[in-house]
């Protein structure tokens, strides 16, 4: 603690300098100062653009709607902007420090051409910002992109992003820029969500329901985001109609969903209750492999808040999500995500804003194989304290500075017997406990009229706590290289050291800079560049390419180093016709230290020494991402293409040894060199729209056999170069049509049909390839396994 106390030290000690002096040298100047809030249900906007007419003054709202600007006493024209609302314009006096708070009201005109920003706002704001591959969605536009079985989807939508891959047909997960999925830091109201599937990866645990808005940060993380090195995915919900009571849900051929939303303590808060089921036996009954299982998944978001008065305001949400799979007398399994957020929004003065989070987070599973009589548990938890502060200096300077601490408890899991009569022993494996701390400080300073720059660092340290026994090997070598055999194995365990749960067994510290920079070639289109350095101290353990229930995570320690990743990053961006039209083209390179792959047979299930199983190495990834989209008219939508190189090593270290495919580069398992994506939106009258998206996508890599050999009765098969082989290409067309039967807008129930097909052409897209041998004519075959092939659905949604 004494060691974070110094970091806090030497990072906040500049920041107080360069406030004093922006105090002392602003006399002359007055801030203004307030919230943007919806006018219907009085939502916070966040990323609304404030800017004062005739001026290069201006700023956009935080997560919570607040913004601060400071300009020279006079009068001025305040603009207030958000896509698919009303432009609202205002004289303002600037003499004196002023507090004013604007509702903004939706234009049905235009709400319906908005289809995606990327910080989208009037005086293209989002050109001049140095903050680069990130872009924004609204829920609004989720619901606009056609989605398997009907079931409007935030990961499938952010998959059709450029940079942004699937892990095959049906996942949850996702991949960013060459990352894996346990790369990727997903927040749900800054609480960490480890996974995000539902229905073993057909959807995703967001309910469109309750989402405000999304970001995605690809590449440019800000400081304040840590303990990852590939993205953040930060969704946040919705706070809840503050203005009257308001429902919304859908009922569609395999699930149902409700949301309720009402003002509370006479509108001084509201809340939001919204939930989610399946029909379980009709969606099994589509897949032969499944017609006799018991598949099902329900989830509860609930979100509430209270202004104490026009400077504080607490925010209570939670998630609950469950799955339960379960095959008669073979398998039972139940998995899911708990999490909790108890905020405080303090507002100090016109310029100090902060926000203080208490965050709970809870990710477990079970599974009972009735046919072994075994039990067996294993889950994640963690608490997260973060206190987040955002100072508002001058109109050249705005600062972002805080201070977070999350406890960790690990269990890779419990064995135990299912029933009297069962052979299992019970085991249970050792608990990891760890402590992440972290401290930064973000700095963006417009320089001149045309060059921004945003420049931060993050300090993060972790300490692998005790509590359990580290097996000691011969030589350090938890892996040896087995010189006869060609192939690494287990080493040598001699003994044991116990560490008590106060004892830190390991202890890592990192200094995480980031810097943006960004030119503004015209008042339409600029340059931007940008270096972010990540420290990533949590392993995935799972050698599939998607996510799965079994999944389990590891702290950084004794054995396993914490990755460390740099990437460069170098955009151009566009603007023409008015805003009518946008191009974005971004370049990156990405190298990642430590990253970990498993050696071949590895056991990663129930393993109390994973150590063993894993070889150190690093990895790479670059490419080439444009984006061109259409935001105004009755057509909308946006065309990206992504071509990309990802690619590992591991080497044999201290293990000995080659390593994996002798030490040279191999393609990641998640390595798409083409992605390609079209998303459309036509609005063909009031009642009447429809949309689609064609997607095609380079083939995964994978491991094909190339031969075989008998040897002592068994044929032995022989294996290519590790993912040297590809699966077939894959590609698909989904549509869909959205009828609005009456579009009176003095009608309190509004209701919607909405009809869509998946995989229009019914395209066989292969998940995966296996090789057997048919037991009858001895003749080896391969064996093509699908998912999905072509799926109608109708959904019908209302509001009320």
């Amino acid at each position: 603690m004494e060691h974070l106390s110094q970091s806090i030290k030497k990072s906040f000690l500049p920041l107080f300098f360069i406030i004093i002096n922006s105090m002392l040298f602003a006399q002359e100047e007055y801030t203004l100062r307030g919230a943007i809030s919806d006018e219907s249900n009085g939502e916070a906007m966040f990323g609304t653009t404030i800017y004062l007419k005739g001026t290069t003054i201006g700023t956009t709202t935080n997560e919570y709607g607040f913004y601060s600007i400071t300009a020279p006493e006079g009068k001025y024209t305040l603009v207030v902007s958000y896509l698919g609302y009303k432009e609202i314009q205002k004289e303002v006096f600037l003499n004196k420090d002023t507090k004013l708070n604007i509702e903004i009201k939706e234009d049905p005109s235009t709400l319906d051409e908005v289809v995606i920003t990327a910080d989208e706002g009037v005086k293209n704001l989002n050109v001049r910002k140095p903050q680069m591959g990130v872009v924004t969605l609204k829920a609004e536009t989720i619901e606009l992109v056609p989605a398997v079985l009907g079931e409007v989807d935030l990961i499938k939508t952010i998959q059709l992003l450029p940079g942004v891959s699937n892990n095959g047909e049906g996942s949850a997960g996702f991949n960013v820029r060459g990352g894996a999925v346990d790369q990727n830091l997903v927040l749900l109201d800054e609480a960490i969500i480890y996974n995000t599937s539902h229905f073993f990866g057909l959807f995703s645990v967001f309910n469109n329901d309750a989402i405000k808005d999304v970001k995605l940060y690809k590449g440019d993380i800000p400081a304040k985001f840590g303990g990852r090195t590939a993205s953040v995915l930060d969704v946040r919900q919705k706070d809840g109609n503050n203005k009257r009571l308001e429902l919304n849900g859908g009922i569609g051929l395999i699930s149902s969903r409700l949301a309720v939303e009402a003002p509370l303590f006479k509108k001084k808060g509201s809340f939001l209750l919204a939930g989610r089921t399946t029909y379980a036996q009709l969606f099994s009954g589509l897949m032969d492999d499944l017609a006799n299982s018991n598949i099902s998944f329900y989830d509860v978001n609930l979100k509430t808040n209270y202004e104490i008065n026009e400077n504080n305001k607490i925010y209570l949400s939670s998630y609950f999500g469950r799955d339960v799979f379960n095959i008669s007398r073979l398998i039972n399994s139940n998995y899911g995500n708990i999490s909790a957020n108890l905020r405080w929004n303090h507002v100090f003065n016109d310029k100090l804003f902060s926000n203080l989070s208490l965050i709970y987070s809870k990710y477990d599973y079970q599974i009972i194989l009735d046919f072994e009589q075994l039990d067996w548990i294993s889950d994640i938890t963690n608490y997260n304290l973060k206190y987040d502060f955002g100072y508002y200096a001058s109109d050249k300077l705005k600062i972002d500075f805080g201070l977070s601490g999350i406890s960790y408890n690990l269990n890779p899991g419990e064995i135990m017997p299912s029933t009297p009569t069962s052979p299992i022993n019970p085991l249970t494996l050792d608990q990891k406990r760890a402590f992440e701390a972290g401290t930064y400080a973000s700095v963006e300073h417009k320089l001149t009229d045309k060059f921004t720059a945003r420049y931060g660092l993050r300090y993060s340290t972790f300490n692998r706590l005790g509590g359990q026994a580290i097996t000691n090997y011969a030589n350090n070598q938890p892996v040896v290289y087995n010189q006869g055999l060609g192939i690494y194995q287990n080493g040598e365990a001699i003994g044991e050291t116990a560490y008590s749960k106060g004892q830190t067994i390991k202890q890592f510290g990192n200094l995480e800079p980031r810097l943006g920079l960004s030119y503004l070639l015209t008042d339409n289109s600029s340059i931007k560049g940008s270096y972010t350095r990540t420290a990533q101290y949590l392993h995935l353990l799972s050698n599939t390419v998607s996510v799965t229930p079994l999944d389990v995570w590891t702290p950084s320690g004794t054995y396993i180093k914490p990755q460390l990743s740099n990437q460069y990053a170098l955009g151009y961006y566009k603007k023409f016709n008015g805003n009518a039209y946008s191009f974005e083209a971004e370049a990156y390179y990405k190298t990642t230290d430590n990253r970990i792959d498993y050696i071949d047979g590895a056991d990663l299930i129930g393993n109390n020494t994973i150590e063993t199983e894993i070889l150190n190495g690093e990895a790479r990834a670059y490419g080439l991402e444009l984006m061109l989209r259409k935001n105004k008219g009755r057509f909308t939508g946006w065309l990206s293409y992504t071509l990309a190189k990802s690619e590992q090593r591991s080497f044999g270290g201290n293990a000995g040894g080659p390593g994996i495919n002798n030490g040279n580069w191999y393609n990641a398992p998640f390595d798409r060199t083409h992605d390609i994506s079209i998303t459309g939106v036509y609005k063909l009258t009031d009642k009447w729209k429809f949309s689609a998206n064609a997607i095609y996508q380079t083939g995964r890599p994978v491991t094909y056999p190339t031969g075989q050999f008998e040897y002592d009765g068994s044929s032995v098969v022989i294996y290519n170069e590790r993912n040297a082989d590809r699966l077939p290409a894959y590609h698909r067309l989904d549509v869909s049509a959205t009828y609005k039967p009456n579009r009176n807008p003095n009608k309190q129930w509004k209701g919607e049909w909405v009809f869509s097909i998946y995989n229009l052409y019914n395209r066989q897209n292969a998940a995966s390839i296996s090789f057997n041998q048919d037991y009858n004519t001895g003749v080896n075959e391969a064996l093509r396994t699908t998912i999905f092939g072509i799926i109608p659905s109708v959904t019908y949604n209302f509001k009320f």
